[in-house]
């Protein structure tokens, strides 16, 4: 059986200057990776809302809308990790890039052979942030679903008089029985109480005394 070749990673190169963004979209395109090319921030939001890159090199001045401001705008609106291509490597400007969450950082003129293992790297960053970012939505919802199950275990040990272990067991047989998550069914329980105390609510107050 042959194995099927690997997707190679999209790179979106940034830059007013069409003859360095050539270069660097060649450079890369050597290296393996699928390079694309945008010659201004507009064009690669249109370029980005249409298939997003796995990594945009973003330079930072540029007209119109500067590359610190595409940066802010993929920070805030997508999940595509950016890294700064820039005349200046002075330490304010490495600080700035940080700030606006860059995985790495380039100064002009970029070099063949340093383009590849930053890009690499940059790549290798940003895909730990991914990961991360993914283990911290997965542990959240785990505590959320945990939360819901106590809820729900609690308000059945006080509805029937039970101890915490007996109404867990009750709880999981349920679910398993009907093929559903525990969480799920603990969701429904907690629904269902809040629907019935809103009920009550509403008799108590139709049947309270009218006052002569």
């Amino acid at each position: 059986m042959t194995n099927l070749p690997a997707v190679p990673r999209s790179i979106l190169v940034v830059d007013d200057d069409p003859l360095l963004r050539t270069f660097l979209t060649e450079v890369l395109r050597y290296g393996g990776y699928d390079a694309r090319e945008a010659g201004s921030a507009e064009e690669a939001l249109n370029q980005i809302a249409a298939r997003e890159p796995d990594l945009a090199l973003l330079d930072i001045t540029m007209p119109g809308m500067s590359g610190l401001e595409l940066a802010r705008r993929l920070h805030a609106e997508t999940p595509v990790p950016f890294m700064f291509l820039s005349g200046s490597g002075d330490e304010d400007t490495t600080k700035q890039a940080a700030a606006f969450g860059a995985v790495g950082y380039l100064v002009k003129p970029v070099e063949a052979n340093q383009l590849l293992p930053a890009l690499a790297a940059g790549l290798a960053r940003a895909d730990e942030i991914r990961r991360l970012r993914r283990t911290e939505v997965n542990l959240n919802a785990a505590l959320a679903a945990g939360r819901e199950t106590s809820l729900a275990v609690g308000m059945l040990m006080v509805k029937f008089q039970t101890d915490r272990d007996t109404a867990f067991e009750v709880l999981r047989d349920h679910a398993r029985s009907h093929r559903r998550k525990i969480n799920e069914v603990a969701e429904q329980l907690l629904a269902a109480e809040e629907t019935l105390n809103s009920l009550h609510a509403g008799f108590a107050q139709r049947l309270k005394p009218k006052s002569m």
